[in-house]
């Protein structure tokens, strides 16, 4: 066992150390007391008895509420998630454009669209496009929802693409710059590839909030797992259980979301690592093989 001293703080005493498993202790005894007054108030309602649970054996149940909802959710969160990724690249470089009057305006409407509460712009789409008519009536909550997610989340992720290219080290810009290449080559082939690995995570937390955030569409009567749970509780008088049971679909697929993350973020490293480092002159030549462009203007 290493005796090195902390870098990051001091290592805690005897007594400091009896203290904190004092405090772990205290905490562990609360926690299960407050699980314990939750669970007795449950219980004497009678929501947590097998016969409230038993109506997620029937497959009925599942076709009926369960399934449409998760089908709903998943559909609005893919949809979200591929177009807010591309609408936050587009932003994102944009706000770091050399000329001054796209990065405003691009900077304008990253603002803009991040200071709307997602649920307020879900409503005001869907009864805009329900007053101009310009989706079928069946596909109003979905275009809403959808466009929502993607106008938030399309800004946050511009921001995290602002900043995941600005945090490169300068050389590699000021390198390939010298050596002629165009802005559209320097982001394209040098910065974009290295930020894209850095990013991954920051990128991944907002796909789950986008997941998550699309349980705020039953506000405006959209199909989604929320909805149809809260549906199936009122019709068979077992809200506790469906909540949980929504809780439990929402996190598996939180889990399943970042689990391929993780795998694709590790990937993308392992790629990287087994290439050679990508650098100006590297770029140059794969960009154009076989021709000088250190002269290029």
């Amino acid at each position: 066992m290493s005796t090195e001293p902390s870098v990051l703080y001091d290592a805690p005493g005897p007594k400091a150390r009896v203290r904190h498993n004092v405090y772990s202790v205290v905490v562990a005894v609360l926690a299960a007391a407050a699980l314990w007054f939750v669970y007795r108030g449950f219980e004497s309602k009678g929501q947590l008895t097998a016969e409230k649970w038993k109506p997620f054996l029937d497959s009925e149940v599942w076709q009926t509420y369960l399934l449409p909802g998760l089908q709903g959710t998943i559909q609005a969160a893919v949809l979200s998630i591929v177009f807010a990724l591309v609408l936050g690249m587009i932003f994102g470089v944009a706000r770091l454009s050399d000329h001054r009057s796209v990065r405003v305006v691009a900077g304008v409407i990253v603002e803009f669209a991040r200071a709307i509460p997602v649920l307020v712009m879900m409503i005001f789409l869907f009864q805009l496009f329900a007053q101009e008519s310009l989706f079928p009536s069946d596909q109003l909550a979905l275009a809403a929802v959808v466009i929502a997610l993607t106008i938030y989340n399309g800004s946050v992720i511009a921001e995290i693409v602002r900043s995941g290219i600005r945090a490169l080290p300068k050389g590699q810009t000021e390198a390939a710059t010298a050596l002629g290449m165009r802005k559209g080559q320097l982001m394209r082939i040098i910065l974009l590839p290295q930020a894209i690995t850095a990013m991954l995570p920051a990128i991944v937390s907002q796909m789950v909030v986008a997941l998550k955030d699309s349980a705020l569409g039953y506000q405006i009567t959209y199909q989604e797992i929320v909805r149809q749970g809260q549906q199936l509780g009122a019709a068979q008088g077992n809200s506790v259980p469906a909540l949980i049971v929504i809780a439990a679909i929402m996190i598996a697929l939180n889990w399943m979301l970042t689990r391929f993350a993780t795998w694709l973020e590790r990937r993308l490293r392992s790629r990287r690592r087994g290439r050679t480092v990508i650098t100006a002159d590297t770029a140059l030549t794969d960009a154009a093989p076989g021709m000088d462009l250190t002269g290029a203007r």
